[in-house]
């Protein structure tokens, strides 16, 4: 389930990166961010396939599963509140 949510996390990073482009809104910090939410998506599909080649699961539908992927959500979101804290504070 993490799998599918930081997938889902760095598509939503990556519409409102291009998003931003368009308008004239795009920050360094959401740029940050997206690249983070797919590095971690390709760690996860990596560890993903590995399970699949040892005979589980492709994906893992279970509790703490679910609850890794909002902790790994809620780190991102972190990680964006402070990047774009850090980037409004040093342009002034």
């Amino acid at each position: 389930m993490c799998e599918l949510m930081t997938i889902a996390a760095a598509v939503a990073f990556t519409a409102l990166y291009f998003t931003g482009k368009r308008l004239g809104w795009r920050t360094k910090a959401l740029f940050t961010t997206m690249l983070m939410f797919w590095g971690a998506a390709l760690m996860w599909s990596v560890d993903c396939v590995a399970e699949k080649l040892d005979g589980e699961a492709l994906l893992d539908i279970s509790r703490e599963d679910t609850i890794l992927g909002f902790i790994i959500i809620a780190a991102g979101l972190l990680a964006y509140g402070v990047f774009s804290l850090h980037e409004r504070l040093s342009t002034h």
